[in-house]
């Protein structure tokens, strides 16, 4: 095995390769949004003198799930009430939640909403005439007034292919350059042997030196993320063997946190998101804010059937809702694949014209209409540029326009989504 290194070239790795050691007093394993996100705060309560250390196994700028970038941020409160999201979220997870951690979430997400957009991330923003600004028009910031672009509820635009650089950039300000080691990964957690349930620190290696590091420090917080491809990919053709969840998230999180006898809090739930086959590009802005539906391979709407609606009533857990959770989704989804009825497509030319038919019977001339068009066309494209780049490269490829012809979608793998660890 050889370890790249793009200065040097490939270097041999070693049986014997230096040992490194460190003492801090509190250590960040990983780099992505929930560590960038502690080491900004931290720096606000710790004593001036208290050592800390991030480290984490790629990259800060392009690390952890959101890398690639986000068209949404999928919450929002706003004007809404916090006991409302609360009941969203039990409804959207069959009850199996923890409502004081959601309404603690609900609580404090607008502040770093406001924090992101503070240090440069584009927010989608109304005029005064309801249209869409999208994130390169100036507009009001929210803690200003402006009010952002809802893709349902809770959800608004970004244009985020950048979500990520942003975030990082304050963090590592935050902790200083010196207290941030990179390309190092960590794969081991040490418990002290004189104190009970207490971590005394952790092992891992350089990705880019023949070279192992040991810490120690007095606490730590493990954020490394979920995990994927335990589940094969459903991809298939173009998309052989691609994942929608980063493929870097290998369930560190889970396994070195449970090796020392940590205790699972909200890490039951297996993600199983409705994706645009092969290219796995998100469908929540082309459900929520161009108002697409599902096809089945006979052009029925089967989603808004009597039929279907008596379906649901069998499992829904607290009584009608404005939204179907999404694990009852995917079950209307493969019902109708069992029945024969498959495959099933989002009908993307129907719901862009749609919006134009709507505009048109407004008295839009047709230059109007035309300038709208692209505008709706560049919104609809950014939404997997901002966080897909594959479905949008895909299409290019096949030769496919979205809002000439519907697109085929399905259920994912099971992703096992990374969230709160206590021990």
């Amino acid at each position: 095995m050889a370890l790249p290194n793009k200065p040097l070239g490939e270097l041999a790795a070693v049986a014997n390769p230096e040992v490194v050691e460190h003492d801090v007093d509190v250590l960040i394993i990983g780099g992505g949004m929930a560590a960038c996100g502690t080491a900004f705060e931290i720096k606000k309560w710790a004593p001036a003198d208290m050592k800390i250390k991030l480290v984490d196994k790629a990259s800060m700028e392009r690390s952890g799930a959101v890398a690639q970038g986000l068209s949404a941020i999928n919450t929002y409160i706003g004007d809404n009430k916090i006991e409302n999201y609360v009941k969203m979220v039990r409804n959207d997870l069959m009850g199996v939640v923890r409502e004081d951690l959601i309404y603690d979430l609900g609580r404090h997400v607008d502040d770093s909403v406001h924090l992101f957009e503070e240090w440069g991330l584009p927010v989608w923003k109304l005029d005064a005439d309801g249209n869409n600004l999208d994130g390169a028009q100036p507009a009001p910031k929210l803690t200003e007034g402006g009010k952002p672009v809802r893709t349902g509820k809770w959800q608004i635009m970004i244009n985020g292919e950048s979500y990520k650089c942003i975030v990082a950039e304050p963090a590592k300000t935050a902790l200083g350059d010196e207290n941030i080691m990179e390309r190092v990964f960590i794969v081991k957690l040490i418990l002290d042997k004189n104190k009970a349930n207490q971590i005394a620190g952790a092992v891992g290696f350089s990705t880019r030196e023949n070279k192992v590091h040991v810490f120690r420090c007095k606490t730590a917080l493990c954020a490394c993320g979920g995990a994927v491809n335990i589940f094969r990919p459903r991809s298939t053709g173009e998309g052989k063997g691609r994942a929608w969840y980063p493929v870097w998230n290998a369930g560190s999180t889970y396994t070195m946190c449970a090796q020392v006898g940590a205790t699972l809090t909200m890490m039951e739930n297996r993600f199983t998101p409705a994706r645009f086959k092969d290219g796995y590009g998100p469908v929540g802005a082309w459900f929520l804010l161009f108002k697409a539906k599902v096809q089945n391979g006979l052009g029925e709407f089967y989603a808004n059937s009597d039929a279907v609606k008596g379906e649901l009533e069998k499992f829904m857990p607290y009584g009608a809702s404005a939204v179907t959770p999404t694990c009852l989704r995917n079950h209307l989804m493969l019902n109708e694949l069992k029945a024969g009825r498959g495959p099933i497509y989002m009908a993307t030319d129907v719901a862009l014209n749609a919006f134009i038919d709507a505009r048109k019977a407004t008295g839009m001339d047709e230059k109007e209409v035309k300038k709208f068009w692209k505008h709706l066309e560049s919104e609809a494209w950014e939404d997997f540029l901002d966080m897909s780049v594959g479905q949008a490269g895909l299409w290019a490829g096949a030769n496919i326009e979205p809002e000439k012809v519907g697109s085929e979608i399905m259920p994912t793998e099971p992703y096992m989504l990374g969230s709160l660890r206590s021990g």
